[in-house]
């Protein structure tokens, strides 16, 4: 029972939190964190405790495979260097600059769980960045190289950590452990992702029934995660490129239901576990503090070190390599200056995944009773990096995008170049069109329908060209059809409730109007 009041108590507050941010116009993840951190610090209230396992395994690969299967393929190999200079370079820089600085400045630590903990913090979180990216409307590169980079900075982070730890503990680690250890990781992954994607999608393409689609896609990141730890590859390389195959590959091989109602299942599924995942890390909050036994400053003085670092070493790495190695490309040099670079220096917030992989340090060393150099300090200060890269550059980045007036991408090049392929695409179908009535003729009315639904879609799409303020003929037409189907839902609801029809025919209706009134519902421009 008590579970299931945690259970219902983290989304009922997830719920609550989330309306509030979007009455405020704030983005969700800061409150919904400081909300955690006052419920875990209330006394009355008995904080559950966080499993790193929960996160790892229950919480992760759904999120990272849900990001993955939205991710452009195609962008992907556009910016393959920025996002591996970012996912796997500036982890490791970050990693080494924590861990020497920490060890160097308190040398009781020893440089091994020092270099654990920078590990742990090196990544920025996935659910952070992309809330933060997609809220304030940042430039398409720069979301793409975001988005890129916290799907695969996981893997070189718990690749790290994996070494670092086994250092710790007291296991001989050399430089050609570390390389076979990071080539079984990445390769391991990759190999099961692939395969993951080969197989899902070949059963996706053998199921008619849209709920067994949707149990598939359900299993299919944590089937992928799991394989890829049992043979000791990286489950999220394995997740990503699963979610990467199986994205790529969606519009062709499930049907339009299939894919209407698992896209609605998964911004559920990903709207309570991103929002549980900020709460989670607030709560924790009483249960490090409690195990706390350094003096004050010293905890002041240790956090501000690894939170400056954090900061400072996503700065000293991006901003050079926009330079060095063309991080973006030259044609865009002039515009961007150092803008674009500035802006994804200052969006690197931690989240939950650096809090549970602080709780995989283990208790002891290799000889089950020495118990791991100080691992609550190196909790502590992991905690002290979400929060403070949350709140510090959560708060202030959408101030910085203003005040360097990052130029948004410009939607009406979108809607050119939509309307331009969905002329294309009607031509097209127009001569499917003539190809299927010629080998089996169907009534004029229902060809000329086909047709002038063919032409309507063309026009809409160049409608979205003009200006906004005026009324186009498909604004119209979507509004009084609102109206329409507004008074022929009233009264089949007035027909079910005098027993004139059962409640399976206004439900079959219903559904029928609501895609209709859904398809209309697409914002204009």
């Amino acid at each position: 029972m008590t579970q299931y009041l945690t259970v219902l108590g983290i989304v009922i507050v997830v719920v609550a939190v989330y309306a509030a941010s979007r009455r405020m116009g704030i983005l969700a993840p800061i409150p919904l964190m400081i909300t955690g951190v006052i419920l875990g610090l209330t006394p009355w209230i008995n904080t559950p405790g966080l499993d790193p396992e929960l996160i790892l395994f229950g919480f992760l690969p759904p999120l990272l495979f849900v990001a993955a299967q939205e991710f452009s393929v195609p962008a992907f190999r556009l910016h393959m260097r920025p996002i591996l200079l970012l996912a796997v370079g500036l982890v490791i820089f970050t990693s080494l600059a924590v861990g020497f600085a920490l060890h160097a400045v308190m040398p009781e630590i020893p440089l091994s769980a020092a270099l654990a903990l920078g590990a742990v913090v090196g990544p920025p979180d996935a659910v952070s960045a992309i809330a933060v990216a997609r809220k304030l409307g940042l430039p398409r590169k720069l979301v793409t190289i975001l988005e890129g980079e916290s799907l695969l900075n996981d893997a070189t982070a718990l690749v790290l950590l994996r070494v670092a730890v086994a250092a710790a503990v007291g296991e001989a680690v050399g430089i050609g452990g570390v390389a076979l250890t990071a080539a079984q990781s990445a390769g391991g992954g990759l190999l099961v992702g692939l395969i993951a994607g080969v197989v899902i999608s070949f059963l996706h393409r053998r199921t008619l029934y849209p709920l067994l689609d949707n149990a598939i896609s359900l299993i299919t990141p944590f089937a992928a995660y799991y394989a890829a730890e049992l043979i000791h590859g990286s489950g999220v390389v394995a997740v990503v490129v699963t979610g990467l195959y199986v994205g790529h590959r969606l519009p062709t091989m499930m049907s339009a239901a299939s894919r209407l109602q698992m896209a609605a299942f998964w911004k559920m599924v990903v709207f309570m576990l991103e929002g549980a995942v900020f709460v989670l890390v607030g709560l924790h909050i009483n249960l490090i503090v409690h195990d706390l036994t350094e003096p004050i400053h010293v905890l002041i003085g240790l956090s501000a070190l690894v939170v400056g670092i954090v900061i400072v070493a996503r700065f000293l790495w991006i901003i050079p390599a926009s330079y060095m190695t063309r991080l973006f490309p030259n044609r865009d040099r002039d515009r961007e200056s150092l803008t674009y670079p500035i802006v994804l220096s200052w969006a690197g917030m931690r989240g939950a995944i650096t809090l549970a992989a602080a709780l995989t340090l283990p208790l002891y060393l290799s000889d089950g009773v020495t118990p791991f150099p100080h691992r609550t300090l190196l909790i502590w200060l992991a905690f002290v990096t979400i929060m403070a890269t949350l709140l510090l550059q959560g708060t202030t980045l959408p101030t910085l995008v203003r005040k360097l007036k990052v130029k948004q991408d410009d939607p009406k090049m979108d809607a050119l170049a939509e309307a331009a392929v969905q002329h294309e695409a009607t031509r097209a179908a127009l001569v499917r069109l003539e190809q299927e009535i010629t080998e089996q003729p169907a009534p004029q009315e229902v060809v000329q329908r086909l047709r002038q639904g063919a032409t309507i879609r063309a026009n809409h799409a160049w409608e979205r060209l003009g200006p906004e303020e005026i009324e186009t003929p498909s604004d119209s037409y979507r509004r009084l059809r609102h109206a329409m189907l507004d008074t022929e839902r009233g009264v089949f609801v007035s027909a079910r409730d005098e027993g004139r029809i059962p409640d399976e025919v206004l439900t079959r209706v219903q559904r029928d109007m609501d895609l209709e009134e859904s398809l209309l519902g697409r914002e204009h421009g």
